[in-house]
């Protein structure tokens, strides 16, 4: 990624937040685009989404996108842009700060950076220079996974063991059966704890590629290790695994593996 391409991912998070906030915590419209089910969606998300699209094609027009809330766009693109505008919309809409904005860019199918911006908390999780950093009050530092550790003396968290199918709850219960403690409900706030060092496991099922992509990046340029319950690339979603190393990433797949 040119340096060019990692300032710009700071300038959409910045014209991403200035269409989140000042809809943050005040009474607004929430949609429902699941007919069987709750997948809400609030002009916060799609204000965002549609002014990131609107700089991606205008600084790169070759490029693709594919983002949560509008179609993709040339997703077989050498460069693509994976968005999840607000990532964690039931908190937004509940007012709790667990959401964030994710931009992520892979090249031929490889994740090669991300971001995961808190605006409320003033956090960004991002990659530079091959390393993984923190920016919050204006300071900027290098974060890290654990670097060792068994199953049994991890933190695992999900956002939710009901969301599982039912046929893979079974196998993220016996993995957190084996952990020292779980907690629920922070979407990709999970994810960037894992890559500070804070927990150990991060476990989902059914993702879709711009719930993870930019997420990618971030844990594997801390020490971490991200794949699908296969062991596959997770850039397209699916049931993925996020592990603060290969120790616990490999005692966790022979669990969820099945």
């Amino acid at each position: 990624m040119t340096a060019e391409m990692e300032a710009f991912l700071h300038e959409l998070c910045d014209a991403a937040a200035r269409e989140t906030m000042p809809r943050f915590r005040v009474r607004i419209d929430v949609e429902n685009k699941d007919e069987t089910g709750f997948d809400p969606v609030t002009a916060a998300d799609k204000a965002a989404e549609s002014v990131i699209r609107a700089m991606i094609t205008s600084r790169y027009p070759d490029h693709g996108i594919i983002g949560e809330e509008e179609e993709p766009l040339n997703p077989d693109a050498e460069y693509c842009w994976h968005i999840d505008p607000v990532d964690g919309t039931r908190a937004f809409i509940s007012g709790l700060p667990n959401w964030g904005t994710l931009i992520g860019l892979s090249r031929n199918g490889i994740a090669i950076a991300g971001v995961m911006h808190q605006p409320f908390t003033g956090e960004r999780y991002f990659t530079s220079l091959g390393q993984s950093w923190l920016e919050h009050g204006g300071k900027r530092e290098k974060v890290s996974t654990r670097k060792a550790g068994d199953l049994a003396n991890q933190t695992i968290m999900t956002t939710s063991p009901f969301l599982f199918a039912e046929d893979y709850l079974p196998r993220y219960q016996a993995l957190e059966a084996r952990c020292k403690m779980a907690r629920y409900g922070y979407d990709c706030y999970a994810y960037a704890m894992l890559a500070a060092g804070h927990v150990g496991l991060v476990v989902e099922s059914g993702l879709k590629s711009y719930d993870i992509a930019a997420l990618i990046p971030v844990i594997e340029q801390a020490g971490g290790v991200v794949t699908t319950w296969n062991g596959e690339n997770a850039i397209k979603g699916g049931n993925i695994l996020a592990a603060a190393n290969l120790q616990i990433h490999a005692q966790a797949m022979a669990i969820l593996a099945g």
